[in-house]
């Protein structure tokens, strides 16, 4: 076994820089490139009802996308990370600020409101702490910003100490978790229905939440409001965790003796409720503790991801494990029967970097930006165009151009950073805007933002600041829906500049007035 590194090993996983879990990574270092989110599966939308001759109810509804399609927004975002919940996600902008959108419930969303959000909106009280990731519960919603502080916020009054605060109140704005963590660097946080697990910077691992089937590993089954750490690995370095609903995974790195050299190696360890065999013990017990997966020993880990029911490991060479649940062959093996880890095989022979799970279904990325998905199909949260389960691992063509980034799944949807590109004028035969085909006439114009293909009278306006400009001081053509957003943009930054500015006490208002006095006297 190895002992742990000392403070200056840390090991933050960003978005531009290594690869990750559902939650965290990318393939590739695309830092400098612009990045767009695409959903599919279920994801909340508008619907405006009618009400009289003038009114107009407009509430948000649940609605099925099949394929990828760019995520709406009334604000132009370079997006960083992504993360995605049950009926909520979150993203994180190259700038630290978290926007979410979503179904509201207990302050999961972070606006200090009960609105739900069909657009990501900007949660404000993070706007000066300059995130690098984000994690999303059910419940509940995560943030660590770029100085190893945790922030949570969400609902409290499970009696579980769900957001690690050690009471049961409900936080509708973000609060910073201090105390047990006080002086330490959090550099990873995964977020499970009823429980959180977070990484320091030197692999501590800590669980606070639900205790129910020892899914904590504290060797016990009682719930914990407060960040805890987890004894049995704290002579260990815990490099990448995961938290399903009733259990949860880690990756840990030991020392693997070989001949006459020592190499670290990760393992995975896992605990909690062994039903359905989701910890890969080749039994059913719950684990209160961490165990190593003895059938996989061999094999060195690099990330974990958990589903409902559901293990996957993906290890250094690229290769994907998975135990569990096989009732929608999210396996992505039809010759498992899910009682021990199984290899994932027909993902065409590609080196897999990145794995997420849904609640029964499973996403990965591979080194060519190339995305998979596989398991229960309802919502269309396969990416595939249909409601179909899948049992092995089947390409998603709809972005087999897009460049994929990172991946994440939400509990019956999908989510992915997709570099941001312009798209060449024979790919579409019409306007991206007013769908009339092009001609002698109609001429093609690409938008300097989103990169679209329109028409020249859907792009007669020009503007500063476009994503894909090749100088943003100078306006470029865009198309009319981003010539709206970026106004709000700058509208919105306006706004926060004069509410900057201070308001003056009518004491400091006669001093004020004296002085232009004074002033107006010295002129004349």
């Amino acid at each position: 076994m190895s002992t742990k590194g000392v403070s200056s090993d840390v090991i933050r996983v960003s978005t531009s820089s290594a690869p990750s879990t559902s939650s965290h990574g990318s393939a590739q270092d695309d830092c400098d490139s612009s990045g767009d989110v695409y959903v599919w599966g279920e994801v909340i939308c508008e619907n405006s009802v009618r009400a009289g001759s003038d009114a107009v109810v407009r509430s948000t509804v649940r609605q099925d996308v099949l394929l990828p399609k760019p995520l709406e927004s009334n604000l132009v975002l370079d997006v960083y990370h992504v993360d995605c919940g049950v009926k909520h996600a979150a993203l994180v902008t190259k700038n630290g600020e978290v926007f979410t959108w979503g179904e509201e419930s207990g302050g999961r969303l972070g606006h200090g409101s009960r609105e739900d959000h069909i657009h990501p909106s900007l949660v404000s009280s993070l706007a000066v702490c300059n995130v690098d990731f984000v994690a999303c519960g059910e419940f509940h919603t995560c943030a660590v910003t770029t100085a190893g502080e945790l922030y949570t916020w969400g609902d409290g009054t499970h009696n579980i100490g769900l957001l690690g605060h050690g009471t049961d109140i409900s936080h509708w704005i973000p609060k910073r978790i201090s105390g047990a963590l006080d002086g330490l660097q959090v550099a990873y946080v995964s977020c499970g229905t009823w429980h959180t697990a977070l990484i320091t910077t030197v692999g501590q691992l800590f669980t606070f939440g639900d205790g129910t089937f020892g899914v904590l590993g504290h060797g016990d089954r009682e719930s914990i409001t407060c960040p805890r750490e987890v004894e049995s690995l704290s002579v260990l370095k815990t490099v990448s965790v995961a938290c399903g609903v009733w259990h949860t995974a880690a990756v840990v790195e030991v020392i693997v003796t070989q001949s006459s050299s020592s190499l670290c190696s990760g393992k995975l360890f896992t605990w909690g409720d062994g039903d359905k065999h989701r910890p890969g013990h080749g039994d059913k017990e719950p684990r209160v503790k961490p165990t190593c997966v003895a059938s996989l020993i061999d094999y060195d880990f690099h990330r974990i991801a958990c589903g409902h029911s559901l293990t996957v490991g993906l290890t250094t060479s690229g290769q994907v494990w998975s135990m569990g649940n096989t009732v929608y062959g999210q396996l992505g093996n039809p010759r498992s029967d899910g009682k021990i880890p199984c290899l994932v095989k027909d993902i065409m022979g590609e080196h897999v970097v990145q794995v997420a799970c849904g609640s029964y279904h499973v996403a990965v990325l591979t080194v060519k930006s190339e995305v998979f998905t596989w398991g229960k199909g309802a919502n269309g949260r396969l990416g595939h165009g249909d409601i179909e389960d899948r049992k092995i691992p089947t390409l998603v063509e709809a972005l087999r151009d897009r460049a994929v980034r990172q991946i994440s799944c939400g509990a019956n949807f999908t989510g992915a950073i997709c570099q941001h590109k312009l798209m060449s004028g024979a790919e579409q035969s019409q306007c991206a805007s007013c769908r009339q085909p092009f001609g002698f006439t109609r001429k093609r114009h690409n938008c300097h933002n989103c990169g679209h293909v329109h028409c020249s009278s859907c792009t007669s306006r020009k503007t500063l600041r476009a994503a894909l400009a090749p100088n943003p001081a100078k306006p470029y053509r865009v198309c009319d829906s981003c010539f709206l957003k970026l106004n709000n943009a700058t509208d919105s930054v306006t706004n926060k500049r004069k509410d900057s500015v201070p308001r003056y006490s009518g004491e400091s208002n006669s001093d004020a007035k004296l002085a232009k006095a004074i002033i107006l006297v010295i002129w004349i």
